[in-house]
């Protein structure tokens, strides 16, 4: 077993090492989500093109994100032995100057370059006015774990994985560790899931382990259909493997069968990529029978499904897998005991997962010093909306969420003030500016009324109307309501209804009271967590402004001018 993994490693470092140091430039692409959006596609035919007609060769990659989603189009050159230089916001008219000055003639283009990043071992000297990319706010406070290759390594090169520590783990898992002390060092990491509910990570899978059922499932949750959050998507797009080789761990740990990566229909970039990661795997023996020669049989499969937010419940994902309608089961029995096809079943999101290959590489204690008290590990934050820096950052939880968004994200775009943060997607809640001081902690934000949910964080500055964004987020949720049980189903709607109204400046002094019971009949009677969640938008606006609801019921007036009077409304007719 060992050698056979030794000899992938070294073809895999000789690979790398031809990549970083051998005779030709490396131009790196990144062309996940953000970069398709923003042009990356395009820039990449024009790299082509101008390597061709200046007769140039370089080895061209097309890698995932480093997170910096603002400076999207983002190419960068590493010359043979060399540092690797930055563009940013590139666009196709900027690509020949860069190949024929930095690629080809060795020199950056000072003026254009956003930052470097020492290269691996690298004596070549510094670029010459170009500043440290580690340096920059976003990347100061980073601590990657999770993402400690996105936008590093190609995503469709399962031998660049290997050669920067990629499947060491489950070697050592399968070479020294049994299934049982490699579910001791989870719980020794102290690692919580990471999809919302924060749940221990080494209880979930205990439950399966304990099932000495001979046919078992881990399932891995990559719906992500949150509003602001595109953590676990960049994941897959940027390095499925190490969610690939997380996925097995929890196999081996729990006594599990096979693994099923559940993505959402249409999101061709991370299925094209972990499908290639999982073809790959199988070809090298790391997947399949006898892994390894370890006596060790599991297969990974990437299964697919249409637009559902509710398929990021549990029990719907296993639903949609089965080629149903996504819509929650009666629980008991949980999944642990009767899960996809009759069979148990142990689901995970994507980030949780894609921990582990480090954590049983380091050790479970490694990941458990860093964080905060009960929520170890780091967080994978999507910072969006009014900022000055929007993209992804993975931060040690602990930290203060005021130092994220004023340092990190750089603070509110045009001078303007922050009114509020909306965190956790459309079941979480919102936070008034004056009470961002909170340490980043999953207890904490629960108790300011706000969640970490899927890590989306979304900053509003003082021309937003609080009303008509938590209109927006019941609307969402209305929407996305399965309509499975009465509670969310009616409630979603009747919360919306009265919103809308309230958003028309026609609400009642009733109406407050109105939506709060509502809200606590939905939390008490809705079958899953889309209802039982559905009214925390409303109750943390609420909490946190108050008299802006007021504004609206009593005075009839939107103080940010947004919400306006229909024509020939009753509340006009009354004035």
């Amino acid at each position: 077993m060992a050698s056979s993994f030794v000899e992938i490693g070294v073809e895999a470092a000789r690979r790398w090492e031809e990549l970083v140091a051998g005779d030709r430039p490396w131009i790196r692409i990144g062309t996940a989500l953000c970069g398709e959006a923003a042009g990356a596609f395009e820039v990449a035919t024009a790299v082509e093109a101008a390597l061709e007609g200046q007769g140039v060769s370089a080895q061209v990659s097309r890698v995932g994100c480093l997170g910096l989603c603002f400076a999207e189009p983002l190419l960068d050159v590493q010359l043979p032995g060399g540092h690797r230089v930055f563009y940013g916001n590139v666009r196709p008219e900027d690509v020949a100057e860069i190949v024929s000055a930095h690629v080809s003639g060795g020199t950056p283009v000072a003026g254009k370059a956003l930052g470097y990043l020492p290269g691996e071992e690298s004596d070549a000297p510094l670029p010459d006015g170009i500043p440290d990319l580690n340096q920059h706010p976003m990347r100061v406070w980073e601590n990657r774990i999770a993402l400690r290759n996105a936008g590093n390594i190609d995503p469709m090169d399962i031998y660049q994985y290997i050669a920067n520590g990629g499947y060491k783990a489950l070697n050592k898992a399968l070479g020294s560790l049994t299934s049982q002390e490699t579910l001791e060092e989870v719980k020794a990491s102290g690692l919580r899931g990471r999809g919302g509910a924060a749940f221990p990570t080494a209880v979930k899978w205990g439950f399966l382990a304990g099932n000495p059922a001979p046919e078992k499932y881990v399932l891995c949750n990559c719906e992500e259909g949150d509003p602001g959050a595109f953590n676990d998507k960049n994941i897959l797009e940027s390095d499925p493997n190490t969610l690939l080789e997380g996925v097995i761990i929890a196999g081996y740990a729990t006594g599990a069968s096979k693994g099923y990566i559940f993505i959402r229909h249409g999101h061709n970039g991370p299925i094209d990529r972990c499908r290639a990661a999982v073809n790959q795997a199988r070809e090298l023996g790391l997947i399949g029978e006898n892994i390894l020669g370890s006596g060790f049989n599991y297969d990974v499969e990437v299964a697919l499904t249409g637009d559902s937010y509710v398929a990021g419940e549990e029990t719907a994902l296993m639903e949609a897998i089965e080629g149903k309608r996504s819509m929650p089961r009666y629980r008991p029995p949980f999944p642990a005991q009767v899960g996809l096809f009759g069979k148990p079943t142990n689901i995970n999101n994507v980030k949780t997962l894609s921990y582990v290959p480090e954590i049983v590489s380091r050790g479970g204690a490694w990941f458990a010093d860093i964080g905060h008290d009960t929520s170890t590990g780091t967080a994978i934050l999507c910072l969006s909306g009014s900022l000055r820096y929007t993209g992804m950052v993975e931060v040690p939880l602990g930290i203060n969420l005021k130092d994220v968004i004023y340092e990190a994200a750089g603070g509110v775009t045009g001078g303007r003030a922050l009114k509020f943060l909306q965190t956790g997607g459309p079941l979480g809640g919102v936070l008034g500016a004056d009470n961002i001081d909170l340490l980043l902690d999953f207890e904490v934000l629960r108790g300011a009324g706000a969640i970490m949910g899927s890590g989306g964080i979304i900053a509003a500055d003082d021309t937003t109307c609080i009303v008509d964004l938590t209109r927006s987020l019941i609307a969402f949720c209305q929407y996305e309501s399965c309509g499975k049980c009465f509670p969310c189903r009616m409630g979603m709607s009747h919360l919306l209804e009265v919103l809308e109204r309230i958003c028309c400046l026609e609400g009642t002094g009733e109406d407050l009271a109105l939506m709060r019971n509502i809200g606590e009949n939905m939390q008490a009677a809705s079958l899953c967590g889309h209802g039982q969640l559905g009214f925390n938008p409303v109750s943390s606006a609420l909490r946190y402004f108050g008299p802006e609801f007021d504004a609206h019921i009593i005075d009839h007036r939107c103080p940010t001018g947004v919400c306006e009077l229909p024509r020939f409304s009753p509340a006009q007719s009354r004035r």
